[in-house]
Protein backbone atom coordinates (compact mmCIF):
# COMPACT_ATOMS: atom_id res chain seq x y z
CA UNK A 1 0.00 0.00 0.00
CA UNK A 2 1.32 3.43 -0.49
CA UNK A 3 2.19 5.33 2.75
CA UNK A 4 -0.86 6.86 4.59
CA UNK A 5 -1.09 9.57 7.09
CA UNK A 6 -2.38 8.97 10.45
CA UNK A 7 -3.71 11.22 12.88
CA UNK A 8 -2.72 11.24 17.13
CA UNK A 9 -4.84 8.74 19.07
CA UNK A 10 -6.86 7.55 16.01
CA UNK A 11 -7.41 3.40 16.13
CA UNK A 12 -6.21 2.02 13.57
CA UNK A 13 -8.32 -1.26 12.27
CA UNK A 14 -6.54 -4.94 12.08
CA UNK A 15 -7.34 -4.46 8.25
CA UNK A 16 -4.84 -1.14 8.20
CA UNK A 17 -2.06 -3.29 10.66
CA UNK A 18 -2.64 -5.85 8.10
CA UNK A 19 -1.96 -3.93 5.14
CA UNK A 20 0.83 -1.99 7.09
CA UNK A 21 2.72 -5.19 7.79
CA UNK A 22 2.33 -6.34 4.36
CA UNK A 23 3.98 -3.45 2.21
CA UNK A 24 7.20 -3.64 5.21
CA UNK A 25 7.78 -7.51 3.92
CA UNK A 26 5.81 -6.92 0.36
CA UNK A 27 5.54 -3.50 -1.25
CA UNK A 28 2.81 -2.62 -2.89
CA UNK A 29 2.93 -3.01 -7.14
CA UNK A 30 1.87 -0.97 -10.14
CA UNK A 31 2.12 -3.31 -12.98
CA UNK A 32 2.44 -0.75 -16.35
CA UNK A 33 2.70 -1.87 -20.17
CA UNK A 34 2.91 1.71 -21.32
CA UNK A 35 5.09 4.89 -20.47
CA UNK A 36 4.52 6.04 -17.21
CA UNK A 37 4.60 9.52 -15.31
CA UNK A 38 4.76 8.89 -11.36
CA UNK A 39 2.41 10.15 -9.36
CA UNK A 40 2.58 11.48 -5.36
CA UNK A 41 0.85 8.11 -4.49
CA UNK A 42 4.20 6.03 -5.92
CA UNK A 43 5.95 6.53 -2.70
CA UNK A 44 6.94 4.12 -1.19
CA UNK A 45 5.69 1.63 -3.62
CA UNK A 46 7.13 -0.93 -6.34
CA UNK A 47 6.58 0.46 -10.29
CA UNK A 48 6.64 -2.38 -12.38
CA UNK A 49 6.83 -2.24 -16.20
CA UNK A 50 6.28 -4.96 -18.42
CA UNK A 51 6.04 -3.88 -22.79
CA UNK A 52 7.68 -5.50 -25.47
CA UNK A 53 8.92 -2.03 -26.39
CA UNK A 54 10.67 0.53 -25.70
CA UNK A 55 8.41 2.57 -22.95
CA UNK A 56 9.88 5.41 -20.03
CA UNK A 57 9.31 6.16 -16.78
CA UNK A 58 9.25 9.94 -16.11
CA UNK A 59 9.94 12.02 -12.52
CA UNK A 60 8.73 15.40 -12.06
CA UNK A 61 9.38 17.74 -9.39
CA UNK A 62 6.82 18.83 -6.26
CA UNK A 63 5.73 15.09 -5.71
CA UNK A 64 7.85 13.29 -3.57
CA UNK A 65 10.07 15.04 -0.34
CA UNK A 66 13.90 14.46 0.82
CA UNK A 67 14.27 10.69 1.84
CA UNK A 68 11.06 9.09 -0.08
CA UNK A 69 11.92 6.05 -2.46
CA UNK A 70 10.31 4.53 -5.29
CA UNK A 71 10.83 0.71 -6.49
CA UNK A 72 11.19 0.57 -10.70
CA UNK A 73 11.79 -2.29 -11.90
CA UNK A 74 11.48 -3.60 -15.77
CA UNK A 75 10.04 -7.39 -16.65
CA UNK A 76 9.25 -6.58 -19.69
CA UNK A 77 11.34 -7.42 -23.01
CA UNK A 78 11.77 -3.50 -23.91
CA UNK A 79 14.14 -0.97 -22.41
CA UNK A 80 12.60 1.38 -19.68
CA UNK A 81 14.13 4.21 -19.32
CA UNK A 82 14.05 6.15 -16.22
CA UNK A 83 13.57 9.91 -17.70
CA UNK A 84 13.91 13.37 -16.43
CA UNK A 85 10.96 15.24 -16.68
CA UNK A 86 11.03 18.37 -14.83
CA UNK A 87 12.63 16.73 -11.63
CA UNK A 88 16.90 16.16 -11.74
CA UNK A 89 17.91 12.49 -11.81
CA UNK A 90 21.33 10.79 -11.69
CA UNK A 91 22.86 7.62 -11.17
CA UNK A 92 26.11 6.07 -11.39
CA UNK A 93 25.22 3.47 -13.79
CA UNK A 94 22.40 3.50 -16.74
CA UNK A 95 19.15 5.04 -16.28
CA UNK A 96 17.89 2.31 -19.46
CA UNK A 97 16.87 -0.51 -17.75
CA UNK A 98 17.08 -4.09 -19.78
CA UNK A 99 14.32 -6.94 -19.00
CA UNK A 100 15.14 -7.60 -15.45
CA UNK A 101 16.52 -4.78 -14.52
CA UNK A 102 15.11 -2.52 -11.84
CA UNK A 103 16.80 0.41 -8.77
CA UNK A 104 15.49 2.83 -6.36
CA UNK A 105 14.78 6.17 -7.35
CA UNK A 106 15.63 8.23 -3.38
CA UNK A 107 14.77 11.76 -3.38
CA UNK A 108 16.94 13.94 -2.37
CA UNK A 109 14.98 16.89 -2.77
CA UNK A 110 11.18 17.79 -4.05
CA UNK A 111 12.99 18.50 -7.39
CA UNK A 112 15.99 15.71 -7.36
CA UNK A 113 16.35 11.74 -7.22
CA UNK A 114 19.48 9.63 -7.34
CA UNK A 115 18.64 6.23 -9.02
CA UNK A 116 20.46 3.32 -7.48
CA UNK A 117 20.61 0.18 -9.45
CA UNK A 118 19.62 -3.11 -7.82
CA UNK A 119 21.28 -5.53 -9.90
CA UNK A 120 20.55 -4.39 -13.76
CA UNK A 121 21.98 -6.61 -16.37
CA UNK A 122 25.44 -5.58 -17.43
CA UNK A 123 26.39 -5.03 -21.34
CA UNK A 124 26.53 -7.55 -23.03
CA UNK A 125 29.57 -8.99 -25.81
CA UNK A 126 28.85 -9.29 -30.03
CA UNK A 127 30.63 -9.13 -33.40
CA UNK A 128 30.46 -8.03 -36.19
CA UNK A 129 30.47 -5.21 -38.85
CA UNK A 130 33.98 -3.34 -38.56
CA UNK A 131 35.16 -3.25 -34.79
CA UNK A 132 36.98 -0.46 -33.16
CA UNK A 133 37.57 0.84 -29.49
CA UNK A 134 36.13 3.89 -28.45
CA UNK A 135 36.13 6.07 -24.98
CA UNK A 136 32.70 7.67 -23.81
CA UNK A 137 33.42 9.70 -20.32
CA UNK A 138 35.93 7.41 -19.52
CA UNK A 139 34.46 4.45 -20.23
CA UNK A 140 35.92 1.79 -22.92
CA UNK A 141 33.33 0.56 -25.47
CA UNK A 142 33.86 -1.59 -28.57
CA UNK A 143 31.71 0.10 -31.13
CA UNK A 144 30.69 -2.25 -34.24
CA UNK A 145 29.89 -0.43 -37.40
CA UNK A 146 27.60 -1.87 -39.60
CA UNK A 147 28.13 -0.17 -43.38
CA UNK A 148 26.49 -3.30 -45.36
CA UNK A 149 24.09 -5.85 -44.36
CA UNK A 150 25.47 -8.95 -42.54
CA UNK A 151 24.94 -10.24 -38.82
CA UNK A 152 25.31 -9.10 -35.77
CA UNK A 153 26.14 -12.42 -33.52
CA UNK A 154 25.32 -11.93 -29.46
CA UNK A 155 28.03 -14.31 -28.05
CA UNK A 156 26.68 -13.04 -24.39
CA UNK A 157 23.58 -11.88 -23.68
CA UNK A 158 23.32 -8.22 -22.52
CA UNK A 159 22.61 -4.21 -22.51
CA UNK A 160 23.68 -2.54 -26.21
CA UNK A 161 23.56 0.60 -27.10
CA UNK A 162 22.52 1.25 -30.37
CA UNK A 163 22.05 3.99 -33.38
CA UNK A 164 20.40 3.39 -36.61
CA UNK A 165 20.24 5.44 -39.63
CA UNK A 166 17.76 4.28 -43.00
CA UNK A 167 18.77 5.66 -46.38
CA UNK A 168 18.60 8.86 -47.61
CA UNK A 169 15.82 10.09 -49.68
CA UNK A 170 16.61 11.00 -53.44
CA UNK A 171 15.71 14.82 -54.55
CA UNK A 172 12.99 15.87 -56.90
CA UNK A 173 14.71 17.08 -60.27
CA UNK A 174 13.17 18.82 -63.69
CA UNK A 175 11.62 22.10 -61.81
CA UNK A 176 10.10 23.94 -65.04
CA UNK A 177 9.86 27.21 -63.34
CA UNK A 178 11.62 26.25 -60.43
CA UNK A 179 13.80 23.67 -59.15
CA UNK A 180 13.57 20.40 -57.02
CA UNK A 181 13.01 19.88 -53.68
CA UNK A 182 16.39 17.86 -51.11
CA UNK A 183 16.01 15.06 -50.17
CA UNK A 184 15.14 14.34 -47.02
CA UNK A 185 17.74 11.84 -44.54
CA UNK A 186 16.62 8.73 -43.11
CA UNK A 187 15.30 8.24 -40.16
CA UNK A 188 17.64 8.39 -37.03
CA UNK A 189 16.78 5.99 -33.48
CA UNK A 190 19.45 5.54 -30.68
CA UNK A 191 18.16 3.32 -27.79
CA UNK A 192 19.74 1.11 -25.22
CA UNK A 193 18.63 -2.76 -25.62
CA UNK A 194 18.69 -5.46 -23.87
CA UNK A 195 19.78 -8.65 -26.56
CA UNK A 196 19.71 -12.39 -25.99
CA UNK A 197 22.42 -14.35 -26.89
CA UNK A 198 21.84 -14.83 -30.88
CA UNK A 199 22.24 -13.98 -34.12
CA UNK A 200 20.63 -11.01 -35.71
CA UNK A 201 20.18 -9.97 -39.08
CA UNK A 202 21.39 -6.52 -39.76
CA UNK A 203 19.72 -5.03 -42.64
CA UNK A 204 21.49 -1.87 -43.93
CA UNK A 205 19.05 0.46 -45.85
CA UNK A 206 19.74 1.45 -49.46
CA UNK A 207 19.93 5.22 -50.58
CA UNK A 208 17.21 6.48 -52.51
CA UNK A 209 17.36 8.01 -56.01
CA UNK A 210 15.14 10.85 -58.04
CA UNK A 211 11.34 9.73 -57.80
CA UNK A 212 11.85 6.81 -55.18
CA UNK A 213 11.57 6.23 -51.46
CA UNK A 214 14.51 4.76 -49.22
CA UNK A 215 15.20 1.86 -47.84
CA UNK A 216 14.64 1.07 -43.81
CA UNK A 217 17.41 0.08 -41.76
CA UNK A 218 16.64 -2.71 -39.50
CA UNK A 219 17.87 -5.01 -36.54
CA UNK A 220 15.97 -8.73 -36.28
CA UNK A 221 13.09 -10.09 -38.35
CA UNK A 222 10.58 -7.47 -37.37
CA UNK A 223 10.55 -3.60 -38.54
CA UNK A 224 7.87 -1.49 -36.85
CA UNK A 225 8.00 -1.93 -33.33
CA UNK A 226 11.31 -4.05 -33.86
CA UNK A 227 13.48 -5.14 -30.73
CA UNK A 228 16.11 -2.84 -30.83
CA UNK A 229 14.11 -0.04 -32.25
CA UNK A 230 11.92 1.43 -34.85
CA UNK A 231 12.78 1.35 -38.64
CA UNK A 232 14.73 4.33 -39.72
CA UNK A 233 13.38 5.76 -43.60
CA UNK A 234 14.01 7.88 -45.88
CA UNK A 235 11.69 10.30 -48.48
CA UNK A 236 12.83 11.35 -51.72
CA UNK A 237 11.65 14.96 -52.99
CA UNK A 238 9.64 17.08 -54.73
CA UNK A 239 9.73 17.69 -58.77
CA UNK A 240 8.83 21.32 -59.90
CA UNK A 241 8.53 24.32 -57.45
CA UNK A 242 5.02 23.34 -55.71
CA UNK A 243 4.80 25.38 -51.73
CA UNK A 244 4.83 22.36 -49.37
CA UNK A 245 5.55 22.25 -45.46
CA UNK A 246 7.30 18.98 -45.35
CA UNK A 247 6.72 16.06 -43.43
CA UNK A 248 6.53 15.75 -39.50
CA UNK A 249 9.91 13.72 -39.81
CA UNK A 250 12.90 13.57 -41.80
CA UNK A 251 11.68 11.73 -44.56
CA UNK A 252 11.97 14.41 -47.24
CA UNK A 253 9.25 15.75 -49.24
CA UNK A 254 7.55 12.56 -51.65
CA UNK A 255 8.17 12.64 -55.23
CA UNK A 256 4.44 14.03 -56.09
CA UNK A 257 2.42 17.04 -55.25
CA UNK A 258 -0.37 15.42 -53.71
CA UNK A 259 1.94 15.61 -50.36
CA UNK A 260 4.43 14.65 -47.98
CA UNK A 261 5.55 11.12 -47.30
CA UNK A 262 4.63 10.69 -43.92
CA UNK A 263 4.70 6.91 -43.19
CA UNK A 264 4.17 6.58 -39.53
CA UNK A 265 7.16 5.30 -37.72
CA UNK A 266 7.55 6.29 -34.34
CA UNK A 267 10.30 7.32 -32.17
CA UNK A 268 13.07 8.24 -34.42
CA UNK A 269 14.57 11.50 -34.49
CA UNK A 270 13.55 13.84 -37.54
CA UNK A 271 12.26 17.55 -38.41
CA UNK A 272 10.35 18.96 -41.58
CA UNK A 273 11.81 19.69 -44.51
CA UNK A 274 11.27 23.46 -46.37
CA UNK A 275 8.92 25.05 -48.13
CA UNK A 276 9.38 26.41 -51.87
CA UNK A 277 10.27 29.68 -53.24
CA UNK A 278 8.93 31.17 -56.79
CA UNK A 279 12.12 29.36 -58.16
CA UNK A 280 14.09 28.27 -55.44
CA UNK A 281 12.68 24.66 -53.82
CA UNK A 282 13.03 23.60 -50.14
CA UNK A 283 15.98 21.43 -48.72
CA UNK A 284 15.22 18.20 -47.26
CA UNK A 285 15.12 17.79 -43.50
CA UNK A 286 17.69 16.76 -41.22
CA UNK A 287 17.71 15.00 -38.01
CA UNK A 288 19.81 17.47 -36.25
CA UNK A 289 17.49 20.33 -38.23
CA UNK A 290 14.80 21.11 -39.76
CA UNK A 291 15.10 21.59 -43.65
CA UNK A 292 15.01 25.93 -45.33
CA UNK A 293 12.17 27.13 -46.96
CA UNK A 294 13.58 28.34 -50.57
CA UNK A 295 13.26 31.69 -51.40
CA UNK A 296 12.25 33.33 -54.58
CA UNK A 297 14.73 32.16 -57.02
CA UNK A 298 17.39 30.73 -54.03
CA UNK A 299 17.39 26.89 -52.73
CA UNK A 300 16.61 26.46 -49.39
CA UNK A 301 19.66 24.59 -47.02
CA UNK A 302 19.40 21.14 -46.11
CA UNK A 303 18.91 20.22 -42.50
CA UNK A 304 22.03 19.51 -40.36
CA UNK A 305 22.73 15.72 -39.50
CA UNK A 306 23.00 14.27 -35.93
CA UNK A 307 25.83 15.33 -34.13
CA UNK A 308 26.75 11.86 -32.85
CA UNK A 309 30.24 12.89 -31.45
CA UNK A 310 29.60 12.74 -27.80
CA UNK A 311 27.61 9.18 -28.79
CA UNK A 312 31.25 7.95 -30.39
CA UNK A 313 33.41 9.07 -28.06
CA UNK A 314 35.01 11.84 -29.91
CA UNK A 315 36.00 15.36 -28.42
CA UNK A 316 34.81 17.68 -31.38
CA UNK A 317 31.61 18.11 -33.32
CA UNK A 318 33.45 15.38 -36.22
CA UNK A 319 30.90 12.94 -37.10
CA UNK A 320 26.96 13.63 -38.01
CA UNK A 321 24.44 10.99 -39.97
CA UNK A 322 21.02 11.92 -41.52
CA UNK A 323 21.42 15.24 -43.25
CA UNK A 324 19.35 17.00 -45.26
CA UNK A 325 19.41 17.89 -49.03
CA UNK A 326 19.95 21.01 -50.63
CA UNK A 327 17.01 22.24 -52.63
CA UNK A 328 17.81 23.21 -56.40
CA UNK A 329 17.49 27.04 -57.96
CA UNK A 330 16.86 28.74 -61.09
CA UNK A 331 19.77 31.10 -59.69
CA UNK A 332 21.39 29.23 -56.13
CA UNK A 333 20.59 26.16 -55.45
CA UNK A 334 20.77 25.32 -51.09
CA UNK A 335 23.75 23.90 -49.31
CA UNK A 336 23.45 20.39 -48.14
CA UNK A 337 23.29 20.15 -44.53
CA UNK A 338 25.61 19.84 -42.51
CA UNK A 339 27.07 16.39 -41.72
CA UNK A 340 26.88 15.52 -45.64
CA UNK A 341 23.41 16.62 -47.61
CA UNK A 342 24.03 17.13 -51.11
CA UNK A 343 23.96 20.41 -52.12
CA UNK A 344 21.26 21.92 -54.37
CA UNK A 345 21.83 22.53 -57.95
CA UNK A 346 21.38 26.05 -60.11
CA UNK A 347 19.64 26.43 -63.32
CA UNK A 348 20.19 23.61 -65.76
CA UNK A 349 22.64 21.96 -63.70
CA UNK A 350 22.12 18.13 -62.38
CA UNK A 351 21.90 17.49 -58.69
CA UNK A 352 24.50 16.66 -56.51
CA UNK A 353 24.89 12.83 -56.99
CA UNK A 354 25.79 11.86 -53.38
CA UNK A 355 26.70 13.57 -49.88
CA UNK A 356 29.91 15.78 -49.49
CA UNK A 357 31.42 14.72 -46.47
CA UNK A 358 32.46 11.03 -46.95
CA UNK A 359 31.66 8.82 -44.20
CA UNK A 360 29.69 11.26 -42.05
CA UNK A 361 27.04 11.63 -44.62
CA UNK A 362 25.15 8.24 -44.22
CA UNK A 363 21.78 8.11 -44.64
CA UNK A 364 21.67 11.96 -45.95
CA UNK A 365 19.49 13.23 -48.53
CA UNK A 366 20.47 14.22 -52.37
CA UNK A 367 20.80 17.76 -53.32
CA UNK A 368 17.64 18.99 -55.56
CA UNK A 369 18.06 19.37 -59.05
CA UNK A 370 17.80 22.46 -61.51
CA UNK A 371 15.11 24.81 -63.30
CA UNK A 372 15.87 22.08 -66.09
CA UNK A 373 17.45 19.32 -65.36
CA UNK A 374 15.54 16.30 -66.58
CA UNK A 375 17.83 13.77 -65.38
CA UNK A 376 16.23 14.05 -61.87
CA UNK A 377 18.06 14.93 -58.51
CA UNK A 378 20.81 13.75 -56.70
CA UNK A 379 20.68 10.58 -54.68
CA UNK A 380 20.57 10.53 -51.10
CA UNK A 381 23.34 7.77 -49.39
CA UNK A 382 23.04 4.47 -47.42
CA UNK A 383 22.20 4.07 -43.88
CA UNK A 384 24.15 2.80 -41.17
CA UNK A 385 24.03 0.58 -37.60
CA UNK A 386 26.75 1.02 -34.93
CA UNK A 387 26.45 -1.15 -31.60
CA UNK A 388 28.42 -0.46 -28.84
CA UNK A 389 29.03 -2.14 -25.63
CA UNK A 390 31.12 -1.66 -22.61
CA UNK A 391 34.87 -3.06 -22.20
Amino acid sequence: MAIQTFTAAQVLTAAQMNALQANDYNQTVSTKTTSYVLVAADKGTRVTMNAAGSTTITVNTSLFAAGDTVWIQNIGAGTCTVTAGTATVTTAGSLALAQWGGGTLYFTSASAAIFFSGGAPTYGVATGGSSSTITVSGQSYTMLTFSSSTNLVVSRSGVFDVLMVGGGGGAGGNGGSGGGSGGGAGGLVTASVYLPAATYSVVIGALSTYNAIASPTTIGSTTIGALVAPVALGGSGYTGGAVSTGPLRNFGIYASDTGPYTTNVPSQTGNPGGGSGTNGAGGGGGAGGNGSNGSGSVGGAGGAGFDASAWRGETAATTRYAAGGGGGATTTGGAGGTGGGGAGASGANAGSAAAISGTSGYGSGGGGGGTSNVAGGGSGTNGIVLVRFKI
